[in-house]
């Protein structure tokens, strides 16, 4: 089990795409390497509302309201290039405590 901060952030640096975790406020508190490199540091601490267009914006609060509903994944692109999902993160009660987009990318 991964329950050390280091090791748990040394495991999302392996990742070859961005992964960015959200909190249920809509602060992103995580970014990984690959992040970090694309969008900087300026957005740790900042609203997600505010790196997006308002139709991403309302998409975000959909899928986030099914999550708190209970929805675990929602595809949110799919085109030639990548699939992104919007995934929920749960602590080990099953509450939402944030969310963060999953990459797929074709071979």
């Amino acid at each position: 089990m991964i329950n050390d901060a280091k090791m748990l952030a040394r495991f999302l640096d392996s990742l070859k795409d961005s992964f960015v975790f959200v909190d249920t406020d809509h602060v992103i508190r995580y970014l990984n390497k690959v992040a970090l490199e694309r969008h900087g540091e300026k957005l740790e601490g900042t609203s997600v509302f505010d790196c997006h267009n308002e139709k991403s914006n309302e998409m975000i609060r959909e899928i986030f309201a099914k999550m708190s509903d209970g929805l675990e994944e929602e595809l949110i692109t799919d085109n030639e290039k990548h699939r992104i999902y919007m995934r929920a993160v749960r602590d080990e009660k099953g509450t939402l405590i944030g969310y963060y987009e999953r990459y797929e990318r074709p071979n």
